[in-house]
């Protein structure tokens, strides 16, 4: 790794270092903040970064097989487009490294400090600013921005045992790199997104591969490929056509949130394309029932992927469908009471999506926690700002998730939110901006209401999209991307409390 990327020592240990804005997280979001305050000329501002390089999920998660399932030219910034992408579906290195060059190329490196862990962030009441602990120092900011995003802190199964597991263990979004995969009894627990890429890599080196499957996914099929020479030199001369594609792209995904209706003829139409897929690529009669997912569509993400399912008539893969009872030694004890020898389980089972960890450290007027506003489950004006938190800003957080387009769209938007904002604010230097809790409730309830009538809030379906505590809609945007832009991409004042500091 370049010594770009490392920790240096910035002055920060053992100080505080005051800036006009601090952004948590340098993922896209971050770095998507980060570049366009760049560009406006703005200098006074830090972007904290817990590990040692940029990029978020995607540098976390760099299992075998790691890729995007949204079309490289969609995921990706629209003010950083990219001509060279080599696929359709960019493999996780790609995307990588896409961050890194925008960290470097957007001159954001001097503002990054890595190794850099916020502990705590507290709003005082008396400066009326953010004070803000970290591993490494002490910061404070008038403007507090958290792009920590809601696929960050992975989430381990619930197993009797499984942390006293006698093999190796670790989660997929923190690959164990040093433990040689090669001839080993692996054990993998889940079948979401990032399973359904592990699955087929593993198997081809596995002695024995055992998927433990709580419930199937559907999965329809991936047609990716490699962009030609010629494609990619028309991109670069023609601007134009890379935006084309960009737009057809992004209508072409629209579309598909119809498929989220609760209405049969569309879900079963949905649902049709993912059986056919699955009985052409299954030979076992019996596996192929097993795989046959038992909710309705769209309830969960759906999933593409061509070599899933092939894995499956493999001599040397299982498929597990009991419950797992506990975990003893290297053994894996089901329900049923089969018990499975591992000696690798990669738990492959999602993060902490509805209860953000960040939540905890985050404490607003009177010292009150987000995890504590939050109790009831997790909201946000305009999915970004919460009564009670003045001059805070979160991204990737309540409502934010899409299951049929791109993540990409909705960081942008947000970043235009909080550019009006700071734009706002910058003209009134001594004003705190805090939403109203009237603005912040009736703006929910518009919310809840749109998710009304959608797959998701279905009977019996489960899904991550809803939190357990409360059965709302509070991880997913219930409507179509351009909508979440035209509602809140623009910054607003009259639902913001702009109260004066100087009296």
């Amino acid at each position: 790794m370049s010594d770009e990327f490392q920790a240096t020592d910035d002055g920060a240990i053992g100080s505080t270092t005051d800036v006009a804005i601090i952004i948590v997280g340098t993922g896209f979001s971050g770095l998507g903040l980060g570049t366009k305050l760049a560009r406006a000329g703005e200098r006074s501002f830090l972007l904290l970064e817990r590990a040692d390089d940029v990029g978020g999920t995607w540098r976390d998660n760099d299992y075998p097989g790691a890729a995007c399932d949204v079309s490289s030219h969609l995921y990706s910034l629209s003010f950083r487009p990219n001509p060279d992408w080599t696929h359709v579906y960019s493999p996780q290195a790609e995307i990588h490294e896409y961050l890194r060059e925008t960290a470097r190329e957007e001159g954001l490196l001097p503002h990054i400090r890595f190794g850099c862990e916020v502990v705590g962030a507290e709003w005082d009441e008396v400066a009326n600013l953010w004070r803000v602990s970290t591993s490494r120092g002490s910061f404070t900011s008038r403007v507090l921005v958290t792009a920590a995003g809601h696929l960050s802190d992975p989430k381990y199964p619930n197993i009797p045992g499984l942390d006293s597991f006698e093999g190796h263990l670790f989660h997929s979004a923190g690959w164990n790199h040093d433990v040689a995969l090669e001839n080993q009894r692996i054990g993998v627990i889940g079948t979401g997104a990032s399973s359904i890429q592990i699955i087929p890599e593993v198997a081809e080196v596995a002695s024995h591969l055992t998927v433990f499957q709580r419930s199937a996914p559907y999965v329809r099929p991936r047609p990716n490929r490699q962009y030609t020479a010629a494609e990619k030199r028309m991109f670069r001369r023609v601007p134009e056509s890379l935006q084309e594609l960009r737009a057809e792209m992004f209508w072409n995904n629209e579309a598909r949130l119809v498929e989220r209706q609760a209405l049969p003829a569309l879900l079963e139409a949905a649902a049709a394309v993912a059986h056919k897929h699955r009985e052409a690529q299954v030979i076992d009669p019996e596996i192929r029932e097993k795989l046959k997912p038992n909710f309705v569509y769209g309830c969960k993400r759906g999933l593409r992927s061509d070599d899933y399912y092939p894995t499956f008539n493999r001599e040397n893969v299982t498929l597990e469908c009991a419950g797992i009872d506990r975990v003893e030694g290297k053994q894996v004890i089901m329900t049923s009471g089969d018990v499975h020898e591992l000696d690798v389980i990669i738990a492959s089972t999602g993060f902490e999506t509805t209860d953000l960890p960040i939540s905890y450290i985050i404490r607003g007027r009177q010292g009150r926690s987000l995890a504590d506003a939050w109790s009831g489950g997790m909201q946000a004006y305009a999915t970004l700002a919460v009564s009670g938190f003045p001059n805070l800003f979160i991204m990737g957080g309540p409502n934010t998730g899409l299951g049929h387009n791109s993540a990409i769209y909705v960081i942008e938007s947000q970043i235009d939110h909080i550019l009006g904002a700071l734009q706002f604010m910058a003209q009134r230097p001594d004003a705190v901006l805090e939403v109203s809790a009237e603005a912040e409730n009736s703006y929910v309830e518009g919310v809840e209401s749109r998710g009304e009538g959608t797959v998701w809030l279905s009977e019996g379906c489960q899904t991550w999209y809803v939190d357990p505590r409360n059965g709302r809609l509070t991880s997913l945007w219930p409507d179509f991307a351009h909508s979440f832009r035209r509602e809140n991409a623009a910054f607003v004042p009259d639902p913001y409390l702009a109260e004066s500091t100087t009296g």
